[in-house]
């Protein structure tokens, strides 16, 4: 059966409503800590991990967010005390639980069984730890000067051996905040205090310098990824005089430049800076110490096109050092900060997670998936093969993105040929991309694509 055939009666989908900017308190987390990790798991769960509770304790406790019933559950426990931490979703659905206040080793997280259980040791590992993952299906985890006074060598982790190794050397560490940005074109930006900034490049495993920041101010920033391949960063503070700012700047990856963009509407540190389905970002709370008497409940939209934040509805609490998650609906999920409680913002126009398709029409099983060269579907009669070129439609991308997204087969990561619109079917995308090598042979292969950190459903392929 070709594409050509399938897929015009698989593309539909319902209308979402469009709510009102405002926030809804929802279930309390189990344990009140801040200083943990929330991931977004393939299920539509938030797992939430570590951190410390309110007698400062480090945890090593763990639950799930169920967005579903808007309940937190307890799920196994680490396999050690961690905080400040680093926690990425990996290709194959499981979680990279690393470093961390109160633990140098590393573990993983298990959706399907909800236990941790400990994966190979780390070549430094503890420290307040930066971590990403690289279109390769690696991680990068650079680490800070907390951990290591003289040096700072980042290291990698492959899933698929469960080892770590060592990279290239930091050119630039920092004893307080460092936040990590992918690039369209696969280099990582690596953000830290009030100086020059560094790149990773994944080909050559090196660092090389870039443009400093247009702000003096060290720790307590945000960064987002936008989808046009710039990388918001707001706010942030000085220790001397404990003033924070309400400044904003893009980094350019074309020229290798911070430029200022519109203030925020107050000013902000250790706020959270969340990229929307539409292309926006949210920006949500603040510390309170450094903002006088105004507390830090309030939130703002920035939008790329206009280069301006504007003011939003503002949380049921206040909150500082917090999580915020985008889910696969659209919401966004604000937990933490110290406090138990929890709550989601709900956007104007919600931009659900993208759905791929499946050959009978649910979004499961035998996906809507074909051989480029063919037209072909990719199924357990005519399967794909390591190195050819496949393609697929999906939803949810943002109109002229530059970012990529990410397909899992099998749980490798692919490379990315094209994505695009889909020619003929406004609204859907069109994503080509090559069979990696590594997968085991089968008639049911899972397939899931990640945009925005969020995973569509899995469908299957047939691969030899």
């Amino acid at each position: 059966m070709k594409a050509s055939f399938i897929l015009p009666v698989l593309l539909s989908s319902a209308a979402m409503a469009q709510p009102a900017g405002t926030f809804t308190a929802v279930g309390n987390r189990t344990t009140p800590r801040y200083g943990s990790t929330a991931t977004l798991l393939p299920t539509g769960e938030v797992l939430i991990a570590g951190g410390q509770g309110a007698d400062n304790r480090i945890l090593a406790s763990a639950e799930l967010y169920d967005p579903s019933t808007g309940v937190f559950i307890p799920t196994g426990d680490m396999t050690t005390t961690r905080a400040y931490h680093s926690a990425t979703l990996l290709p194959d659905g499981r979680v990279l639980i690393a470093g961390g206040t109160g633990g140098s080793s590393a573990e993983l997280y298990d959706p399907a069984s909800g236990t941790f259980m400990a994966t190979g040791g780390m070549v430094k590992g503890g420290g307040y730890g930066t971590a990403i993952l690289l279109a390769n299906g690696k991680v990068l985890i650079a680490h800070d000067r907390v951990a290591f006074v003289a040096t700072a060598t980042a290291e990698l982790y492959d899933p698929v051996t469960g080892t770590f190794s060592a990279t290239g050397d930091q050119l630039l560490i920092w004893g307080g905040d460092q936040k990590a940005a992918l690039l369209a074109d696969g280099r990582v930006l690596l953000m830290i205090c009030c100086t020059a900034e560094q790149l990773y490049d994944p080909a050559s495993g090196t660092f090389s310098l870039t443009g400093r920041t247009t702000s003096v101010y060290q720790d307590g920033f945000a960064a987002a990824s936008l989808a046009n391949g710039e990388v918001l960063r707001s706010g942030g503070y000085v220790e001397e005089g404990n003033v924070a700012t309400a400044g904003a700047e893009l980094y350019d990856p074309s020229t290798g430049t911070f430029v200022p963009t519109g203030n925020m509407t107050r000013s902000r540190c250790y706020h959270t800076a969340t990229p929307l389905g539409d292309g926006s970002v949210l920006i949500a709370g603040s510390e309170p110490l450094v903002l006088g008497d105004v507390t830090g409940n309030g939130a703002e939209l920035y939008d790329p096109a206009t280069g301006t934040f504007s003011r939003t509805g503002d949380m049921t609490t206040a909150r500082a050092n917090h999580t915020a998650t985008l889910l696969l609906d659209g919401t966004v999920l604000i937990s933490g900060g110290g406090a138990a409680s929890a709550e989601l913002y709900k956007p104007s126009v919600p931009s659900p997670a993208p759905v791929l398709f499946s050959l009978l029409g649910d979004g499961k099983g035998q996906g809507a998936i074909w051989h480029a060269a063919t037209g072909q579907v990719a199924s357990a009669d005519n399967p794909a093969i390591a190195g050819e070129a496949l393609s697929m439609y999906t939803t949810s991308l943002v109109d002229g993105g530059v970012i990529p997204p990410q397909v899992a087969v099998g749980g490798r990561l692919a490379e990315i040929l094209f994505f695009g619109k889909a020619p003929g079917y406004p609204g859907y995308y069109q994503v080509n991309f090559r069979m990696p090598s590594g997968v085991a042979f089968g008639s049911a292969v899972p397939v899931r694509l990640t945009y925005l950190d969020r995973s569509s459903n899995q469908v299957t392929i047939g691969a030899q």
